[in-house]
């Protein structure tokens, strides 16, 4: 009869302790849950104390008051992010984490940031992994995937490779910042030289494209290209390329010596090299215009 009841008595212990296991296992996938939902914030100071206050964990003086150190330190932390934005130049969107693995001595997330810098629209996929040793702790990126939305993808691609190989961020986002001021200057100068000269200039692309063309009314057929791309080497360097293209008819040909129009080129990177790329267009416009007024 001992026997039987020793026997009962196991199995019901083996029962409990697998309904612990199995809460205990529960209990691990809610905490995991619910730090994939919410990102840990850290506050300290006047919005500790305020937050403190709102959760109803101490008085520090009155609604108003808490209210007031609170509606401060928004004010501070909104500036902050202001100065930082344009510093950078980069403007994030949304910042997503999901952890993928956690314990006393690694955590592993797969993070997504998303913005943009100017009109470039990027998104960067990585896997952040931390791992704790005592008390120092490692961080590590790994499976880097970045997306760019930009009108010539093409001068990016071999940058992209390498940054995606080394997983340098930093490369990534110091070298976005400079192609974009690159890509804003060519923007603005073919906007100025289409507003100055309406009748010479026009952008069939937008000023955003890469080409401009140069066309006098009174010279049908006669055209002259200005092709002005941003190269990025697989190092980060970013560098303009303007080239000059001319489109004559075989009429017009025969009447000026082939080398004389084979040289423009040559004579547009001469001035390139002289007066820098917005004097030189502006001199190959004016030879257009066939006029010496400004």
């Amino acid at each position: 009869m001992a026997e039987k009841m020793s026997e009962e008595n196991r199995k019901e212990v083996e029962m409990l302790e697998a309904q612990i296991h199995g809460l205990q296992a529960e209990v691990v996938a809610l905490k995991r849950q619910q730090q994939d939902n919410h990102m840990d914030i850290y506050f300290k100071g006047q919005m500790q104390d305020a937050l403190s206050y709102m959760c109803g964990q101490k008085h520090v003086g009155g609604k108003e008051k808490v209210m007031s150190k609170l509606k401060e330190e928004l004010e501070e932390l909104e500036d902050d992010l202001k100065r930082q934005t344009q510093l950078n130049g980069i403007y994030l969107s949304s910042c997503t984490r999901k952890t993928l693995q956690s314990s006393d001595s690694k955590m592993v997330q797969q993070v997504c940031v998303s913005g943009h810098c100017s009109e470039l629209v990027f998104q960067v996929e990585f896997q952040l992994s931390e791992a704790k040793e005592g008390q120092r702790s490692e961080r590590t990126i790994s499976d880097l995937n970045v997306v760019i939305d930009a009108i010539d993808l093409q001068n990016f691609s071999s940058f992209l490779s390498g940054v995606e190989e080394s997983r340098d961020l930093l490369l990534f986002f110091r070298t976005l910042r400079t192609y974009a001021d690159r890509f804003d200057d060519r923007c603005r100068t073919f906007q100025h030289f289409q507003e100055k000269y309406p009748s010479i200039v026009s952008l069939p692309g937008g000023c955003r494209s890469e080409v401009m063309t140069l066309n006098h009314p009174e010279l049908p057929g006669c055209v002259l290209f200005v092709h002005w791309s941003v190269e990025v080497s697989r190092e980060g360097g970013v560098a303009p390329k303007i080239n000059l293209l001319t489109k004559i008819p075989e009429r017009a040909l025969q009447l000026f010596p082939s080398q004389a129009v084979g040289g423009a080129a040559e004579a547009f990177h001469s001035l390139l090299r002289i007066l820098g790329p917005e004097a030189a267009i502006e001199s190959v416009i004016r030879a257009v215009s066939l006029s010496q007024d400004t």
